[in-house]
């Protein structure tokens, strides 16, 4: 019976892996796609191109994009553009979000439907009255505090972290409280490092809607010497990459450059994005 059993078990942890490594290639197929297509001298649309000739390699279509777009400026803006709107998004979601988990306030429960309302507006529906805010009213047109503001403030990140805070046991506030500890003490000492889970998903989370934001910065900002890597792509891909000598190879290194550093930070925290026993702090 055990070795029937044992077998059955054996059989299915096969099936498992063997399905789990067809998802897997189906995944990861299109990047790999990409990236041999971005490094093609000659282009080969056709399946066979997915296994190219190693004497067709060449780096001639990152150095063209180079040579017509500034990378290191535009990653440099990318950077201060998705910089800022990350530490708007933590120091604004961690605050509401611990507030309405843990703090008795009149009015909680309307802020929280009305967080949970913003989540249907697209984002789109805006930007007409938020660019004129922004430009005439604020002056912040070809300005970097203009890009980050509209995103500084992330209802996804509120959510994520309510419920997080929700987790944390009632028991470890109230102690701490009774040993003197202020609400900003608990909130830095006790909470945060509770849910750095929450932390490192929320990073991940919103760094790839700013660092792939091209509309709203080409907007705020003509600017070349101020336009993310996002904005400089999307106009090289679509005017310039036309009369590159290998236009396949030149869009699918746009979009290499462009999808890089969000694998990477993948890559990077993806262990991390686990749950942590926030029970394990309350006796029993």
């Amino acid at each position: 019976m055990s070795t029937k059993t044992s077998g059955m078990s054996r059989g299915q942890n096969i099936l498992r892996g063997v399905v789990l490594s067809i998802g897997a290639v189906a995944f990861l197929f299109p990047f790999y796609y990409m990236i041999v297509g971005s490094l093609q001298k000659s282009p080969d649309t056709s399946i066979a191109g997915a296994f190219p000739n190693p004497a067709n390699l060449t780096l001639e279509n990152y150095a063209d994009i180079n040579s017509r777009v500034n990378l290191m400026q535009t990653l440099l803006n990318s950077g201060i553009f998705t910089g800022g709107v990350i530490v708007g998004t933590l120091v604004f979601g961690v605050l509401v979000g611990y507030a309405l988990a843990q703090l008795q306030w009149r009015g909680r429960g309307i802020t929280f439907a009305l967080v949970l309302l913003v989540q249907v507006v697209p984002f789109q529906l805006l930007m007409i009255p938020l660019y004129v805010m922004i430009a005439r009213d604020y002056g912040l047109a070809d300005n970097y505090l203009g890009m980050i503001l509209p995103f500084a403030i992330n209802s996804t990140a509120v959510i994520i972290f309510r419920q997080y805070f929700l987790q944390v046991p009632r028991e470890l506030f109230d102690a701490a409280r009774i040993d003197g500890a202020g609400e900003v003490v608990l909130l830095w000492r006790i909470a945060i490092p509770l849910v750095r889970p929450a932390l490192l998903t929320v990073v991940l989370l919103t760094f790839i809607g700013p660092w792939n934001e091209f509309l709203w910065p080409f907007l705020v900002t003509k600017q070349a010497s101020m336009q993310p890597l996002a904005v400089a792509l999307a106009n090289y891909i679509s005017t310039v990459a036309a009369s590159a000598a290998n236009p396949f190879g030149a869009v699918l290194a746009g979009a290499c450059v462009l999808a890089g550093p969000a694998v990477i930070l993948f890559i990077l925290f993806q262990r991390h994005f686990v749950s942590t026993d926030i029970g394990s702090g309350v006796k029993g």
